[in-house]
């Protein structure tokens, strides 16, 4: 899933997006409220995570203004102010969630899966195509009973593929919600990782799941005989 993460402190910014990443996010930095917004009106973010005190626009403002915009993505709030008032403001501006600083990552990702999950209250967290099965908390996988050990980046890929399947997706949209906006869409990196997943999902005695679709991208389907 792709993050926006708002945060003016680089060094704090730097340790979040690697507890992020690090978990299979993608995640976009802004340093500003000025920058959140652009970010945000440009690509589409599965949740944001805004810190409140920055330069130019505050969270609450930038939360205020995507909202008037019609842009939806669950968003936390992450502020060294622990008053109620602040609280409610940020909430009443539209936000889904707050976290005071300090906080340790671990907290954080418990609480970007709570706000993903009600963003979706019908779906389980455990996925299946095809007799592959992955779970989005444990982020384990399994086909044909076997457990397979995948990656982060791995894992992000394929919940991408299974979360469109039976729909192709293009490459673009492969780079747009499992890497960052920094990354060269120009590299074969996704067909590395594709080959990769294959060599672990599509096991010799099991039909192929992960299919090339030409013109198109890639799939992630069962198909008939």
């Amino acid at each position: 899933m792709r993050i926006l993460l708002a945060e003016d402190e680089r060094k704090v910014a730097e340790h979040i997006r690697t507890g992020l990443v690090a978990e299979g996010y993608a995640v976009d930095v802004a340093g500003d409220g000025d920058e959140a917004i652009w970010l945000a009106e440009s690509n589409a973010y599965d949740a944001m995570l805004l810190d409140i005190t920055m330069p130019h626009k505050d969270g609450i403002t930038v939360v205020r203004i995507l909202r008037r915009k019609n842009i939806l993505s669950p968003v936390i709030f992450l502020t060294a102010r622990d008053d109620v008032e602040n609280k409610v403001r940020g909430l009443d501006a539209g936000a889904d969630d707050y976290l005071t600083k300090p906080f340790s990552i671990s907290e954080l990702l418990a609480r970007l899966r709570a706000v993903l999950r009600r963003q979706r209250p019908q779906a389980t967290t455990i996925v299946a195509v095809g007799g592959l099965e992955l779970d989005l908390i444990s982020h384990e996988a399994r086909r044909g009973g076997l457990q397979i050990e995948l990656t982060p980046r791995e894992f992000a890929l394929l919940e991408f593929l299974i979360s469109n399947s039976p729909k192709p997706v293009s490459k673009t949209a492969i780079v747009e919600h499992v890497w960052d906006q920094h990354f060269d869409s120009e590299t074969n990196v996704v067909n590395v990782y594709i080959k990769m997943l294959r060599k672990k999902i599509d096991l010799p005695t099991l039909p192929p799941l992960i299919h090339t679709v030409r013109g198109v991208g890639f799939a992630l389907r069962e198909e008939k005989s």
